[in-house]
């Protein structure tokens, strides 16, 4: 029986993960899987989570990364996804790390594009969300009242 050895860092999806953190946290580290998503795919591939990420062997760490590029082949549901009938291709996607940022930037930009409501707030660096912005959300210097001298 081989004995377990310890990594300090152990690099998942192409993000270096602490080895002292347990499972579903370290998987969560990688941009665009939450802590949900990692807890579906430990229990999908039938690992502990309690374990740690630094006594993970190589064939565990493989798996993960293709658990979290291609969830549909293990059975996760879409509606853990986070990009759900992409625009372009129509499918049920699910990004990480870069592709996920340069999603938003493009749906952003698509949006500025077409001067939708959203694109327009967007382009003119105001509130996108429906929040108000009378007394928030202001650029410059404070404004305030004056107090009078007496």
């Amino acid at each position: 029986m081989p004995e377990e050895t310890y990594k300090h860092i152990v690099r998942i999806a192409s993000v270096d993960v602490e080895g002292d953190l347990l499972l579903p946290l370290g998987i969560a580290k990688i941009k665009g899987v939450g802590y949900n998503l990692a807890m579906a795919i430990i229990r999908k591939l039938g690992l502990d989570p309690n374990l740690r990420i630094g006594f993970l062997s190589e064939e565990d760490v493989k798996s993960i990364e293709d658990a979290i590029a291609n969830p549909i082949k293990y059975g996760i549901p879409s509606w853990m996804f986070n990009r759900r009938k992409d625009y372009v291709t129509g499918n049920d996607l699910h990004l990480i790390g870069a592709d996920l940022i340069y999603a938003a930037r493009e749906d952003i930009e698509r949006e500025m594009r077409i001067r939708s409501w959203r694109g327009i707030r967007h382009s003119l660096g105001l509130k996108v969300r429906g929040q108000r912005t009378h007394t928030t959300g202001r650029f410059g210097p404070t404004v305030g009242v004056m107090k009078r001298r007496k």
